[in-house]
């Protein structure tokens, strides 16, 4: 009988940003602790990505969510790194062949937050005032609350934003709050803008993990530091974005929540401009997310015009 290969180090590949690099220490310590791994053990390899490269037009006409994956897909493919950690909503929704998502670390918090030096809150911003994103969801869901805004794209890191905000050559930004949480910068969010009414994006918040399917030494290392109901929800997140082929090209945005072996799931599909939307809610045993992602992608499916998605 073949014996599993037992690992006692890794290579894990990773984007160069701050972020990237916050959520790649964190499960580098994660798995040397459940192993008792000196941290020497692991070691971390920097990707630059072609969404890195990218910084003057909007993802989604440069090739969509792919962009920040490809260079780390095609060395793990090499075998240069054993597994490679990703901000789960960059993710595309199918992997290269050969490669799967391993799990997730527990999620930190999904919402979205407001920044600016200019108003409290979203809806307190001037007249016609200035938000920087380079999101189609964010800036839909905002435009849907306040038509009368004007949207500019806004890359760069989590940093640069930053700085843009606070030298007021924007009037306000909306990033991810778990991001902020993870480079210590929480403190920086003027507000907090709750699901109810600014669904995030699917896998916002969680931190995913990748390999290869036929890597079970690297698989075994990566089982204990693995946070089992975010895995559900954002398997039903995923499901939903793959049934209605997202792309970065319409705003669409997902939250499943799990408790108690019960999972709740939203979904939403809009115009770009925010003055259509379509939603979709279910519930059921957490066990079975992947179903009823799938499940809401297609009630969606059923109602929404067939030229309303975006390829």
């Amino acid at each position: 009988m073949k014996v599993a290969t037992v690992r006692n180090s890794l290579t894990i590949g990773t984007r160069g940003s701050p972020l990237a690099l916050a959520q790649t220490h964190e499960c580098a310590g994660k798995i040397a602790a459940a192993h008792g791994w000196p941290a020497e053990a692991i070691n971390i390899c920097i990707i630059k990505t072609s969404g890195d490269m990218i910084a003057d037009r909007a993802l989604s006409e440069a090739g969509g969510k792919g962009l920040f994956t490809k260079e780390l897909d095609e060395a793990m493919l090499r075998g240069e790194i054993d597994l490679a950690v990703h901000s789960a909503k960059d993710l595309p929704t199918v992997l290269p062949g050969g490669l799967s998502v391993g799990g997730y670390l527990e999620r930190e918090d999904p919402r979205d937050a407001f920044l600016s030096s200019r108003a409290k809150t979203l809806q307190a911003l001037p007249q016609g005032a200035v938000l920087g994103t380079a999101s189609l969801r964010r800036s839909a869901l905002a435009l849907r609350i306040r038509p009368d805004l004007n949207i500019v794209l806004l890359r760069g890191n989590v940093e640069t934003r930053l700085r843009k905000v606070e030298s007021g050559e924007i009037d306000a930004t909306l990033l991810a709050l778990a991001g902020l949480k993870r480079l210590g910068l929480a403190g920086h969010a003027t507000s907090i803008l709750e699901t109810d009414a600014f669904l995030p994006a699917v896998g916002q918040g969680a931190v995913a993990i990748t390999l290869r399917d036929t890597d079970a030494a690297t698989r075994a290392a990566l089982a204990p530091v693995l946070h089992k109901a975010t895995g559900e929800a954002v398997s039903a997140e995923r499901a939903f974005l793959r049934v209605l082929d997202g792309s970065c090209r319409t705003p669409i945005a997902g939250l499943a929540l799990v408790a108690a072996g019960h999972l709740r799931f939203r979904g939403m599909v809009l115009s770009v401009d925010g003055a259509q939307v379509f939603s979709t809610a279910c519930n059921g045993h957490s066990a079975a997310g992947e179903a009823l992602g799938m499940s809401a992608g297609q009630d969606i499916l059923a109602r929404m015009p067939r030229d309303f998605l975006k390829h």
